[in-house]
């Protein structure tokens, strides 16, 4: 495969230019490139400019305002309501996230109901700059149905990723950022585009049967990890990006989207927690001390060092595959 070797404002730029033209304002444009920088920055291609057509997608036929206006409403002392205006997240989340963390200060705790939106990006870029502020955050999205319950072969549940971060005092802090499904779909279309198999657990073809195929999964029903465990999680983020907040359950989602290619309407539960307002003398040390001796097993990584690791090196250059750029450039 050929690459393109970028820098992370060249990735916006061009995201951004494609976005401007096909519908989307200024704000809206450089909030998405933003959000598909990052996941390129980071090493998370299946959320970078992979995500781009779909975006386009939901622009042209309509279902999508690239004009959106969010809004923030203080509902009570500890919660904000996030109001894409039929938008796309990224934008609702750098308006949003700073009033949640200004009530999470005052409070100890602040939670956020992101909807009226169309999320279609990771989450770790929200929990990793709540934790930034030196709280611990929490987020969660739902999607259009590919998994199913453990023990069924028909799905009802999104991936249902979640999101959580914790500061780290002088440095980065730990965040992890993980489906409910034994896999990402997103990597599970890459595997399929690039003629990968997959392990086996992934998920089930047509006909109910386990397969490593990821063409077969992605015709057939993707699997969440652990069982029931995974499933149980799924179900959890269901009631907490729909039901609490008055958004679509994934099958809801699927009933209602216009099935364009892009993100369907759906909410994100986030929470922000001020560590300074629950009695503990100092929890950044303490929890140091559980890092260092997690640390020291054999074989042991802090959740999202890869991520770090690729950010580090990004400062040199991404490589950005030159069919993507191509088809990008057909986008315009």
């Amino acid at each position: 495969m050929n690459y393109v070797r970028m820098t992370f404002d060249q990735i916006v730029s061009l995201a951004t230019d494609c976005l401007l033209a096909n519908g989307a304002n200024e704000g809206n444009a450089t909030a998405v490139a933003r959000s598909i920088a990052k996941a390129e920055r980071d090493g998370s291609s299946s959320h970078g400019f992979f995500r781009l057509p779909g975006y386009i997608a939901s622009l042209k036929s309509g279902k999508v305002s690239g004009n959106a206006k969010p809004t923030v409403s203080t509902l009570t002392s500890s919660v904000v309501r996030i109001d894409g205006d039929n938008g796309y997240a990224p934008l609702a989340l750098e308006i949003g996230i700073p009033e949640l963390i200004a009530i999470a200060s005052k409070t100890g705790v602040g939670i956020g109901a992101l909807v009226n939106v169309y999320h279609f990006a990771a989450l770790w870029p929200e929990v990793e700059t709540i934790a930034d502020s030196g709280m611990v955050g929490f987020a969660c999205t739902a999607f259009k149905p590919s998994v199913a319950p453990a023990g069924a072969s028909r799905p009802l549940f999104g991936t249902n990723p979640m999101a959580f971060a914790w500061p780290r005092k002088n440095n980065r802090p730990m965040v992890f950022d993980m489906a409910t499904a034994a896999m990402a779909r997103g990597e599970i279309q890459i595997a399929a585009r690039d003629g990968h198999t997959l392990p086996q657990g992934v998920g089930l073809d047509a006909s109910g049967n386990p397969t490593t195929d990821p063409k077969a999964i992605l015709d057939g029903v993707m699997l969440p990890f652990g069982g029931y465990k995974g499933a149980n999680l799924a179900i959890m983020i269901e009631l907490l990006v729909a039901a609490i907040i008055g958004e679509n359950f994934s099958f809801e989602a699927e009933e209602k989207d216009n099935n364009d290619g892009g993100p369907p309407r759906g909410g994100e539960f986030l929470l922000a927690i001020d560590p300074r307002h629950l009695g503990a003398d100092d929890s950044s040390t303490h929890a140091e001390a559980f890092f260092e001796r997690y640390l020291s097993l054999s074989g042991t990584r802090m959740p999202g060092d890869r991520r770090y690791a690729n950010r580090d090196i990004a400062s040199d250059g991404i490589n950005v595959s030159q069919t993507t750029i191509e088809k990008i450039n057909n986008l315009m």
